[in-house]
């Protein structure tokens, strides 16, 4: 009976050991700049798919603290400025296409990178909050090949 505890005890140390050495390397956190931020919330709506429309996104580019992506509808494009957790963006510019869906997506998510203070990654989720420490969006990391 000790010699089965034992294998027992044995095997789920090293079960433990392989499952924490998997959440080390799961929690790396994607760096904010130069990665594509896909948006999976904004405020509380999840935006959703439209055929023929990109996917609301953005990249920070570190020359010229340049930001470039997609609200959903438009092609968006402009400035941001990022002093350790501080972000802002802006200006702001975008396409002016018709589109007859994703409107409110695009309106929210504009204004959710307008009321951004800070920001947060942690693993592959990156948050964006207002200066009261509220979300006001949130994007999920996609690796391009």
């Amino acid at each position: 009976m000790k010699r089965r505890f034992a294998i027992l005890l044995g095997s789920l140390a090293i079960v433990l050991m392989g499952c924490t050495a998997m959440e080390g390397a799961m929690t790396h956190d994607e760096p904010l700049v130069n990665t594509y931020w896909k948006l999976t919330q904004v405020g509380d709506a999840t935006p959703e798919a439209v055929d023929n429309q990109r996917e609301a996104h953005f990249v920070l580019h570190t020359e010229e603290n340049r930001i470039a992506g997609s609200t959903g509808c438009n092609h968006l494009a402009g400035n941001y400025r990022l002093d350790n957790d501080a972000l802002h963006f802006g200006p702001l510019i975008t396409t002016r296409m018709a589109c007859l869906q994703g409107g409110e997506t695009e309106q929210a998510f504009l204004a959710a990178l307008e009321a951004t203070a800070t920001w947060q990654i942690e693993g592959q989720t990156l948050t964006l909050r207002d200066a009261s420490g509220a979300a006001v969006a949130h994007f999920e990391a996609v690796h391009l090949n």
